[in-house]
């Protein structure tokens, strides 16, 4: 695998903006102001742009990428959402017959659909995020070292559990999950072997009532935090730790920790006692709106990274932990953490 960075990368502060449904979309930008001849779409998988996680994150790095480059929405830039996977490759052909020339296939659940797609539109550059495709020179594959991120949620969530017992809800098993379940459980047990980890699935990744169920059943077992990895099922999780802290007095809180963004608003409640507080203990960060965007300013300079893999990890920025909710000690323990696998005296398990 070739983990040479991209270069030219830099965090992007990103304001999120509203999500308006695909209208129509012309072959090319029109505008005197645009920078670029590029158009670029994203194509999700069934998280959608508005699940606060990986879809949106990809969402508003492309909507930045336009922005810097004078495009407009349906004439530069735009998404296609995907609401059951039988929709991947019917929104794939469509970005090609609309005339977007760089599409990307947001989620490793696309990686076949996009495969095939690439093979019959060689003249279209693709990115396929959290899976890889090799030996296709119009295919860039990123990977992102979610196993890193996630150990740091465990050392965060083991440092402040009351219960030892901890929860982990997964959208769809596979690779990219494995990494996120096997990091976490490694940063648990490496502060304390005894906390018992609850590992459950909801085998998808836009049922929220799923997500909730299962979160139930997790904190009525015992669990006081809970790390979710499930995009749009993930949401039920946060309906579920909202419902129980409001019934309760604000240090008998249940926790959350979010993924691949910065998940803090949706934490927000007032609790049994009056008081505002807030159940995000921490978000582990996943870079994917700030890889779409430079895979994108890479492209429009005629640098297409086609026919490589690349994987972000820590050490480049492209996955990292939000600490602001943490005690000082598990802020601590995190750092030390953080430090240790940067040094390589730790090595955090994919599988």
């Amino acid at each position: 695998m070739n983990k040479k960075q991209w270069l030219g990368l830099g965090l992007v502060t990103v304001a999120a903006v509203g999500l308006a449904a695909c209208g129509n979309r012309a072959s090319r930008s029109d505008s005197s102001d645009a920078k670029t001849d590029l158009k670029a779409a994203i194509v999700t998988d069934t998280g959608g742009v508005d699940d606060k996680s990986f879809n949106q994150s990809a969402w508003e790095g492309l909507q930045a990428w336009g922005k810097e480059n004078g495009l407009s929405k349906d004439n530069g830039y735009t998404y296609y959402q995907s609401t059951d996977e039988s929709q991947y490759a019917n929104n794939l052909n469509q970005a090609a017959t609309d005339g977007y020339k760089l599409v990307f296939g947001i989620g490793f659940a696309l990686r076949d659909a996009l495969e095939a797609a690439a093979k019959d539109n060689a003249e279209i550059n693709y990115v396929i995020v959290d899976d890889e495709i090799k030996d296709q020179s119009n295919v860039a594959s990123a990977l992102f070292a979610d196993n890193e991120s996630a150990y740091l949620a465990g050392v965060a969530a083991a440092k402040t559990t009351k219960t030892k017992q901890v929860g982990f809800v997964g959208g769809m098993e596979g690779a990219v999950l494995t990494r996120f379940e096997k990091g976490f459980e490694a940063g648990v047990h490496s502060v304390d072997p005894s906390i018992k980890v609850q590992v459950d699935y909801a085998g998808s990744f836009g049922d929220a009532a799923k997500g909730k169920t299962i979160a139930a059943a997790q904190y009525a077992a015992g669990a006081d935090i809970v790390y979710q990895v499930a995009g749009g099922t993930g949401a039920g999780v946060f309906n579920e730790a909202k419902s129980l802290n409001e019934t309760r007095n604000e240090d008998e809180k249940v926790w959350v920790i979010g993924v691949d963004r910065d998940q803090a608003d949706e934490g927000k409640y007032k609790s049994k006692d009056g008081k505002e507080s807030n159940f995000v203990l921490a978000s582990s960060l996943k870079q994917v709106g700030k890889t779409v965007q430079d895979i994108a300013n890479e492209t429009a300079k005629g640098k297409f990274p086609g026919g490589k893999t690349t994987t972000f990890g820590l050490k480049d920025g492209g996955v990292d932990l939000t600490t602001s909710n943490l005690s000082e000690d598990a802020k601590k323990a995190v750092e030390d953490a953080k430090a240790k696998i940067l040094d390589g005296s730790i090595t955090v398990p994919e599988k």
